[in-house]
């Protein structure tokens, strides 16, 4: 991604706001929130401009207890490697994009959660039965998704000579990976599951189920919200206490996905 100088970005992003109404006081006007638009069972745009997925969900549900009614929410689309960018200038209130939570990403922003456990897994072609182990893939060709931290663990912990592409979203990973330009591709398995589950892909994909690592999905937020902060996280208890969260997993990721417990703590701060 090529980003611009910040007073152009600052500028741009001024109009946007100005023309969308977003930026208010919570519970008037209007709420931006940033997610993944295709990642199917997480956050996905579908072709009629609906919104579905377990992000989604989320989303929807804490703007609901910050006082945004239904109508009232746009989704923004957000890359891997900008959800930073769009919070430091205000074009999103909160991120909802299987944002996970580490030490340098905390640095930038402020999350709350965790809501959900993911783990990193590998998606090979259904008929490819040469990749069964990270390690396969010294000599293999993966793909992953610019800002994604799970290409970098595998080069770093797993598969150091693997060759790797980097392109901009997962969807087209998997249309490099369906055309045979790469082995493999690697992200968080609920949307592995999601992108192999999705109508038109059956059979034509496998997950290897490995748990390569623990991904801890957040609620991101700019830098220094420690009340907006206290309220998502509150936000996400009660979605948890009240069924809501459950109803939402199994919704967007089909029984046959093993999803992790809700998280037993919700982080108190950054």
């Amino acid at each position: 991604m090529r980003v611009p100088k910040a007073g152009a970005v600052a500028a741009m992003i001024g109009l946007a706001l100005t023309a969308s109404g977003c930026g208010g006081a919570e519970g008037e006007g209007n709420i931006a929130i940033g997610i993944k638009f295709d990642q199917p069972g997480v956050g996905m745009r579908e072709p009629d401009g609906t919104f579905t997925g377990f992000d989604v969900d989320v989303a929807t549900y804490v703007a609901k207890e910050l006082g945004y009614k239904q109508d009232h929410i746009t989704f923004k689309r957000v890359l891997s490697n900008d959800r930073e960018l769009l919070l430091e200038y205000n074009e999103i209130q909160f991120v909802a994009a299987s944002y996970s939570i580490n030490e340098k990403r905390k640095e930038k922003v402020d999350f709350a959660g965790p809501y959900f456990l993911a783990h990193q897994d590998l998606l090979v072609r259904a008929a490819d039965t040469s990749i069964t182990k990270a390690e396969d893939l010294n000599s293999k060709r993966l793909c992953s998704v610019t800002g994604s931290t799970s290409a970098e663990n595998l080069r770093k912990n797993l598969a150091p000579k693997a060759s790797t592409l980097e392109l901009g979203g997962y969807s087209e990973c998997l249309v490099a990976l369906q055309d045979g330009l790469v082995d493999a591709m690697t992200t968080d398995n609920s949307i592995l599951a999601g992108y192999s589950a999705r109508k038109g892909n059956e059979g034509k994909f496998r997950m290897l189920g490995l748990n390569l690592s623990n991904e801890n999905y957040g609620i991101g937020m700019k830098k220094g919200s420690p009340e907006l902060q206290g309220k998502i996280n509150a936000a996400i208890r009660k979605m948890i206490e009240d069924g809501s969260w459950e109803a939402a997993v199994k919704k967007n990721f089909g029984p046959s996905y093993k999803y992790e417990p809700a998280p037993a703590a919700v982080t108190a701060g950054s």
